[in-house]
């Protein structure tokens, strides 16, 4: 991530950290790395910080436990936590106490934006995507854990059937209304 060492503390920009989460083939990544893009930030794939027991368990269509969990999202936590600038990362982040779990390991402000959709919608993605090691089989118990954010947390709804443009640029739109 980016380092702002040449200026002085003062002027520093405080960073901005956000989550794009949401159950399996909702478009963290793709949504993740068009909205990085657009607030020139570095995003993070939360996938690739799985440690390999989880994605063999997950290969096979058995779903992650809590105790699975916890190391893989202390690992997000981490990697937001060290972001000097804007910062995205994908993850699932599914329970308040997943979310709650990534706001004490970063220490600071976390911004949740949750990609919604139905389960119809989402079932389409996960048939049509390739080399992926996340089943269709999984995503019921996916929407079983699911607790949306409540209204208490920083967090952006956003409803993804519509072009990723159009995702996108809702929410931009929320984040500058946020900042009005």
């Amino acid at each position: 991530m980016s380092t702002a060492a040449s200026q002085p503390h003062s002027d520093k920009v405080k960073p901005r950290r956000f989550v794009v989460m949401g159950v399996s083939g909702c478009g963290k990544s793709s949504v993740g790395a068009a909205l990085a893009a657009r607030l020139a930030g570095v995003y993070v794939d939360g996938d690739d910080l799985h440690p390999p027991a989880n994605v063999a368990k997950m290969s096979v269509g058995i779903p992650l436990t809590d105790a699975d969990r916890w190391p893989w999202l202390d690992k997000v936590g981490a990697c937001l936590a060290m972001a000097d600038d804007t910062a995205l990362i994908g993850c699932s982040a599914l329970k308040r106490a997943y979310r709650d779990r990534i706001r004490a390991v970063v220490g600071a402000p976390v911004s949740f934006i949750h990609l919604d959709g139905t389960k119809e919608t989402i079932f389409r993605r996960l048939q049509a995507r390739r080399d992926h090691f996340m089943p269709s089989a999984l995503l019921d118990s996916q929407y079983a854990a699911l607790e949306p954010p409540d209204v208490d947390e920083r967090a952006i709804t956003v409803n993804i059937d519509q072009p990723l443009d159009t995702i996108v640029a809702a929410i931009i739109a929320a984040l500058e209304e946020e900042q009005s």
